[in-house]
């Protein structure tokens, strides 16, 4: 008798060479006995509505959506299919239903796992807190609204694309009225981080070798919480800053696992292997560095 296919899953993005999403999630899915597989798709702006389309016909279970995509999927899914009421207040999808009646179901898991992510590295919630955000785009953006859900006291956005930070000011405070919102120059941002709470680090710069912190060790300081969305490297410039100075920091590796944890439940209905995931990440990460 031949052996059925395993389900298809994936990430989309541009690019995704460097994820480390299929560990996770094939170790996942390994551990409960799924007959299923994840992999990666490199994905060319514009063709997210195609593709998904495709896929669809492919009988994925499935995907993940990674920059730059994630707007663009939550405007297709939006007209077409169905997505969130947590996915419609980001105007962001990061996970995709593939289900049996044809319709495709758009979410977005980034913000509850940072959310679990925070609570992991520093038992903090941001509720009361004042928060700098450096980066606006999906995932900042993302974050930055549902700090502002969660009862933030402060929120000031950074960015270099201008039109992204005033939209993004703009929705904060209809989001939050009581909240005090900011927009703020990249290169002013190191005079509003020494009194913040906690800085988000949303932008790519840091993955690359040779890239500078975006603040330097005099921005930061003892007892502030210091997230860097990149986790590979494990320590960015602007986290080693940010050490130098004293404050506690924590890369974006629990953000991926704890995201990726939520959409592998979205997907298939199962309690998931946090364990068995967080290990699949950290054994890929390693082999990565050597």
């Amino acid at each position: 008798m031949k052996k059925s296919a395993p389900i298809p899953f994936a990430l989309l993005g541009h690019p995704v060479g460097h994820s480390l999403s299929p560990a996770m999630h094939n170790a996942a899915f390994k551990a409960l006995g799924i007959h299923a597989r994840y992999s990666l798709l490199d994905v060319l702006p514009g063709d997210i509505p195609r593709t998904l389309e495709d896929l669809q016909q492919k009988n994925f279970g499935g995907v993940n959506i990674t920059i730059p995509h994630k707007e663009e999927a939550f405007r297709f899914l939006k007209a077409h299919h169905e997505v969130s009421p947590h996915a419609r207040a980001l105007q962001s999808v990061n996970t995709v239903v593939f289900r049996p009646d044809g319709k495709l179901y758009g979410d977005n898991t980034d913000a509850p796992g940072f959310l679990d992510a925070l609570r992991e590295a520093f038992r903090a919630t941001p509720r009361g807190k004042r928060i700098l955000l450096l980066g606006c785009g999906g995932a900042g953006r993302a974050l930055a609204l549902t700090c502002a859900r969660q009862g933030a006291t402060a929120m000031f956005v950074s960015d270099i694309n201008m039109k992204a930070r005033c939209r993004l000011r703009r929705d904060l405070k209809k989001v939050a009225p009581q909240m005090e919102v900011g927009g703020v120059a990249l290169s002013r941002a190191e005079q509003v981080a020494p009194h913040c709470d906690v800085i988000i680090q949303a932008t790519p710069v840091g993955m690359k070798p040779g890239d500078p912190p975006l603040l330097p060790a005099t921005a930061f300081r003892k007892g502030q919480m210091v997230f860097d969305l990149i986790y590979r490297p494990a320590l960015t410039p602007t986290l080693a800053a940010a050490q130098e100075a004293g404050a506690r920091t924590q890369n974006g590796l629990g953000m991926l696992l704890h995201q990726g944890a939520r959409a592998f439940q979205l997907w298939t209905g199962r309690k998931p292997p946090v364990a068995v995931m967080r290990a699949a990440l950290e054994k890929a990460l390693k082999a990565r560095r050597n």
